[in-house]
Parts: C-alpha cells; structure tokens; sequence
C-alpha cells in the first residue's frame, strides 16, 4: 500500500516541469505579476494612452500650420469669338494651374474653453491612474488570496502525513497482532481501509495545491507547469483599527478617487458649456502662390505670390435655447454626481465595516481553534499510545484521528479566512501591502 501510494503521488507530480521546487515567497509573487501580468499590461498601456493625451495642443491652445497644393491640368477643343468679331478656334488647348502655400490658423480667445479642455485632459489622465490603480490593487489581491490558500492546504496536507503514518504504524501493528492470534483479521481490514482511506485523502489534497498553483502561475504569466514551494506561516496584522482604515480608505480608495474625479469633470463640463456664451476669436495667416498658363486667351501665362491675413470673430446669439438647455443638463450632472459621492461613500463604509467585523470574528475563531489542535494533538498521542498496548478499539481510534483532521482544518480554515479579511480590508483601504 505504500509503495501504491508513492507511485499515485509520483504520478499525479509528473505534470510539474521539475522537481526541485522553488520557494516563492509572497513578496517574490507580487512582484513578478507586477511586472508580467497581462491585464496590469495592458491596464498600464490604457494609462500611458490617456497620458499622452495630455498636452496644450490637445487642448486648443496651439495654431494649425497647413501646407497646400494644387495642380489642376485640362487638354480642351476651344472656340472663342471676340468683341471685334473675330473667331479663334485651337484644338487640343492645354490649361495649367498651380497653386501652393502655407497656411496659419490660431484661435487665440474662445471664452476660455481651451483651458477647460485642458484641465478635463488632466482629470481624465488622473482617472486612469485611479484607474490603474484598481487594477494593480485586483490583481494583487488575487494572487495573495491565491497563494495564501495554497500556505492553508500545504499546512492541512502536512497534518494528512502525519495522520497516515500513523495509520501506517497502526496497520503494522494490527498485522503483527493477527499473525501471533491476538487480533482478528477484521481488525487488519479496517486498519488497512483506514489507511487507504488516508492515502486517498493525501491525493486529493495533492490534486487541490496543484490546481492551486496553476492558477497562480497563470496570474504570475509564467509557464503553467512551474512547480514550487510556498512560505509555511501565515501571519496577519493585529494592529488594524477601523478608524485608521476609514481615514485612509477615504483618502485612497480607487472607488472613491473616481466618483470625486468624475464629480469635478462634471464641473468643467459645465464650464465648457458656459463658455460658449462668449466670442470666437481666430486669426489667420498665409503665404501663397499661384501661376497659370493658357493656349488660347488673352493671358497665356501668370503667376502671383504675396502674404494674406486676417480676423475672424464669431458669436452664437441665437441657437433655440439650445445653449440654455445644455447649461440646465450640465448642472443636473453634477447634481448627480454629488449624489453618487454620498452613496459611494456609504458603499464604502458598509464594505469596510462588514470586512472589519469578520476580521475580529475570524481573528476570536484563530485563538479558538488553534487552542483545539492542541488539545486534539494530546488525544491523539494519548490514544495511540493507548492503541500500542491494546487498551483502546479501534474505532476511538480512527475517531481520534479524525477529531485531530477536523481541528486541523478547522485552524488553517480560521487562519485563513483572517487573512483574507485582511486582504479584503486593505484593499478596500487602497493600499495592498505586504
């Protein structure tokens, strides 16, 4: 049975690309999916687009310079009858025009919208950034949620070992008794399903941290098969308060960060609007030049260059309330926008204060359970000892081992949701440190 299990555990780790695993620790987690993650990549691609956004010509603060050229050529049969009476006819006239130049276009007042523009440009840009940081702050949170569940079912894999070598040792030791008549061959029958029970349980939880740690390497972007060893303890901050969290939450959370950007966008919007209200002024320049030729005419050739400039102011005074209109919606907006503030910031306290609550009730649990596996790891000591010398059946026996399992799992479960909640807290704080 042990060589079977060996070969069914040789077997199941054969997908991995080696067996000298590595150890990951989690501040080595988070910094490869800094740096290979697909969607920080790409979240960070979506933020650099935005940034190179951000400029004065962007924002209409810079003239247009435009160069043109035109050449415009036609072979016609033409007649013409002058005012004298006389007739010129020519066939196959050749007409050619050309025309070339620079051109300078700058609107240099528009009621200020051009610096509203700009402004909307920059909230945009720091948007993204908030943006950005989601992102970083979602991935990073998977990938220690991911790991820290691979810490718990190690430590529960460790206590499974543990268990069947004394399963194991059990077995043994009902084989020995039944071949000098002092145990029944019943007795080695459960010993040894006991056992197989065990084994299959140790699989099980093979399959599960495998399974597990594919999904990390696939959030680290590396090769799927990558195998690995994880940190054994799993610590959590004690010193977290409410009141600390609220502070910072408030100030860094992403979620928060948006709706106040989105609320003074909102703002700058209806001071785009209002700017429309006030004059267009533009000025224009140019340098161009233009020649001609002609096969039948009075002039078979021309040509003129020179500078041209000028003024051009525009003003809406009329547009069927429209301007009236936009203004009236633009404000609605940001009366909106102030709503969507209180209920985001409601969003977040109830988020907080529910997380904090099961990080206290999961911190009690700990202190509980880790109590119980001790008490359970003296039952079950107690109880093989007792086994040894054939004053305990076997059925208290298995019922200790399993007592010890449970109190196990229970532990590494407590441990675990803790530390998620401290996860879940901190990134909800915005600030996801390790």
């Amino acid at each position: 049975m042990k060589k079977l299990y060996i070969f069914i555990t040789t077997l199941a780790l054969g997908s991995f690309t080696s067996y000298a695993q590595e150890l990951l620790t989690i501040k080595d987690a988070v910094a490869i999916a800094l740096s290979q993650n697909y969607d920080i990549q790409l979240s960070q691609n979506d933020k650099n687009i935005t940034a190179e956004s951000v400029s004065i010509g962007a924002a209409g603060f810079l003239p247009n310079l435009t160069a043109n050229l035109t050449q415009n050529n036609s072979v016609m049969n033409s007649e013409q009858t002058q005012s004298s009476g006389v007739v010129r006819s020519l066939k196959n006239a050749k007409n050619n025009n050309l025309s070339y130049g620079v051109s300078l276009g700058w609107t240099v007042f528009d009621g200020l919208d051009m610096f509203k523009r700009y402004d909307i440009l920059k909230e945009t840009d720091n948007f993204q950034e908030a943006q950005f940081k989601q992102a970083v702050l979602e991935t990073i949170s998977l990938v220690m949620v991911n790991y820290y569940n691979i810490v718990e079912q190690t430590n529960v894999h460790k206590a499974l070992e543990s268990v069947k070598e004394i399963s194991l040792e059990r077995y043994n030791i009902a084989e020995a008794r039944f071949k000098i008549g002092k145990a029944s061959k019943l007795e080695v029958l459960n010993a040894q399903v006991n056992l197989n029970e065990d084994e299959s349980n140790l699989i099980r939880q093979v399959n599960t941290i495998q399974s597990l740690k594919i999904q990390l390497n696939r959030l680290l972007a590396r090769e799927l098969a990558t195998n690995f060893e994880v940190e054994k303890e799993m610590s959590y901050d004690e010193l977290l308060t409410y009141t600390d969290l609220y502070e910072t939450a408030m100030q860094q959370n992403p979620e928060i960060m948006k709706i106040e950007i989105s609320r003074r966008l909102a703002e700058l919007n209806l001071q785009q609007v209002k700017a429309k209200r006030y004059p267009t002024v533009r000025v224009n320049a140019g340098y161009n030049f233009n020649e001609s030729e002609s096969s039948l005419g009075f002039t078979t050739h021309a040509n003129s260059h020179g500078f041209n400039y000028g003024l051009a102011v525009s003003m809406n005074l009329f547009d069927g309330l429209t301007q009236h209109r936009n203004e009236r919606i633009a404000k609605i907006n940001i009366e909106s926008m102030d709503l969507r503030v209180k209920n985001q910031n409601e969003q977040l306290s109830t988020l907080l204060l529910t997380a904090f609550n099961n990080f206290q009730t999961f911190q009690s649990l700990v202190k509980v359970e880790e109590n119980n596996v001790g008490l359970a790891k003296n039952s079950l000591d107690i109880t093989n000892d007792k086994f040894k010398i054939g004053t305990v059946s076997s059925v208290e026996f298995r019922d200790s081992q399993e007592n010890y399992i449970n109190a196990v799992s229970r532990y590494n479960a407590a441990l675990l949701d803790t530390k998620l909640a401290e996860i879940e807290l901190k990134q909800i704080m915005g600030k996801l440190d390790i």
